[in-house]
């Protein structure tokens, strides 16, 4: 007979899908924080412009409108930095994903506030809860599972679906609320999806365990020296931001991205000669991390095209794409509805397929992957040019180009997001696993903030400032993928035993 206490073990380590129940705990969390996050994001840049027919925005110009988005969207992924940081060292994983969920619903519920002040305060919460959250619950994934776990990858990949299912009820939702009843009726069902989140986070937690439960041992004296410091520069910040809101300072939304992407640049290379020179690495973790260095090179350039979606293509659908179906026309912001259906459709199947490989010897190292990513993507905008050219000629064009950009770029992301999160998870050192994690979502905050300036420089004369831009994107992806396939021959992960 089977012993009691291994079987209660193996159902829990088996009780989601073969995976540990602790993984439904933080798929159902990720779901609602990905519908209000995604619900939102759509709305943004149509709310910041001209709006759509029937419901008018703030009119803001399309470069600036980018650059606040690009802006929000790598403010959303910097603050995992230091959010992994104050998990490693002071509140541990869980306890920063609960606050961090708290924070992102009081933010959508300010965004659902119809005052210009408070849209921009709404969307510094948001920022600020993310970067608490979205770091630490992928750590929590990872240490569901021993670092040789063959299901590690295929977790992921399920972890990933709730990230789009999640989004696909924002767009459908949050969508459909804010252009055809009034932007801040979006922006309040975000809030609800989040609260939504907050409870069964609270209520399931127990299912994860000891998984994330505690912060790095430290002493106490050194805990309280890091807690004051840690409350000394959220004062401060605090008080920056409040002065903004007040009207006593302003900065150009642009120039602001365009300094924000340098400091995002340099402040990744500091942390990886970091790494390399003084955190105490052995040989070992050091060719990690340069793989690591090359992967985080390979996201942030991916995003900066995958964001897009949010920014330039969401102009070209409002201003040159025929929604209209008999006598419906569908919200601009549900054309971004293909993506995560795609993912949905299609993520069993990558699953699979890494594990199929793998059983034969034969599934790409990370960086193959990743470059397999980077194909996908400049395949989507090649796609896009053609779209553009047609558009030039005669407009409105059929949604068919979005949806085939979409499918590429999908695959694109099921072939590197994924895998990149499992790659940090597994090969980071282990005593800076939280901020590992947070440097894996630095290259979606410096992809955020490309993709902001991109899309504002390629919407900035409408569809002839569009062609030079997606060229110079499609050589972008091309190039480095090339590059990442070489130095895959030379430089991969290695797991110590």
């Amino acid at each position: 007979m089977m012993n009691p206490e291994t079987e209660s073990t193996e159902s829990i380590d088996q009780g989601f899908f073969g995976h540990p129940k602790g993984l439904r705990t933080l798929f159902f969390t990720e779901l609602w924080e990905r519908m209000s996050y995604y619900g939102m994001r759509g709305l943004l840049v149509l709310y910041m412009t001209v709006g759509v027919t029937g419901n008018p925005g703030l009119d803001w110009s399309n470069a600036e409108a980018n650059a606040i988005y690009g802006i929000y969207a790598g403010m959303v992924y910097f603050l995992a930095l230091p959010g992994g940081w104050l998990a490693d060292n002071l509140l541990g994983y869980q306890r920063a994903v609960l606050f961090g969920a708290l924070i992102i619903m009081l933010g959508h519920f300010t965004l659902a506030i119809p005052l210009e002040q408070t849209f921009i305060l709404g969307l510094i919460l948001v920022a600020a809860g993310t970067g608490l959250l979205k770091p630490n619950i992928s750590s929590i994934v990872g240490q569901l599972y021993s670092t040789n776990d063959d299901r590690r990858d295929s977790g992921f990949t399920i972890f990933y679906m709730s990230i789009n299912i999640g989004s696909m009820l924002g767009f459908a939702v949050c969508g459909w609320l804010g252009e055809k009843v009034g932007w801040h009726w979006g922006f309040g069902a975000a809030g609800f999806g989040m609260l939504l989140g907050v409870i069964q986070f609270i209520y399931f937690r127990g299912q994860l365990g000891e998984a994330g439960l505690n912060p790095n041992p430290n002493s106490d004296e050194y805990k309280i020296k890091l807690r004051n410091i840690s409350l000394g520069i959220i004062v401060l910040v605090s008080l920056i931001v409040l002065s903004g809101l007040l009207g006593w300072w302003s900065v150009d939304a642009v120039f602001f991205a365009e300094r924000f992407r340098d400091f995002l640049v340099i402040l990744s290379m500091v942390y990886f000669a970091y790494l390399f020179l003084f955190a105490g690495l052995n040989s070992a973790e050091k060719r990690n991390v340069l793989m690591l260095l090359l992967l985080f090179i390979g996201a942030a350039a991916f995003w900066s095209g995958f964001d897009q979606s949010a920014g330039s293509l969401t102009i070209f659908t409002r201003d040159y794409v025929d929604l209209t179906f008999g006598s419906f026309t569908a919200p601009v912001s549900w054309t971004q509805f293909a993506n995560p259906l795609f993912v949905v459709m299609f993520a069993p199947f990558f699953a699979y397929i890494w594990v199929f490989l793998g059983k034969r010897n034969l599934n790409p190292n990370t960086p193959v992957k990743f470059a397999i990513g980077l194909i996908f993507m400049a395949l989507g905008f090649i796609i896009m040019l053609f779209a553009v050219e047609y558009a030039l000629v005669s407009s409105p064009v059929g949604v068919q180009w979005l949806l085939l950009t979409y499918l590429l770029h999908t695959f694109g992301e099921l072939a590197l997001s994924p895998v990149g999160l499992s790659a940090f998870s597994k090969y980071s050192p282990k005593r800076y696993l939280g901020q590992m994690m947070g440097l894996w979502f630095l290259a979606s905050s410096l992809g955020g903030v490309l993709a902001g300036l991109f899309g504002g420089e390629a919407t900035s004369t409408g569809l002839d400032s569009m062609t030079p831009i997606f060229s110079e994107l499609v050589y972008y992806y091309l190039v480095l993928a090339v590059v990442l396939i070489v130095l895959s021959f030379f430089i991969k992960g290695k797991v110590e035993e």
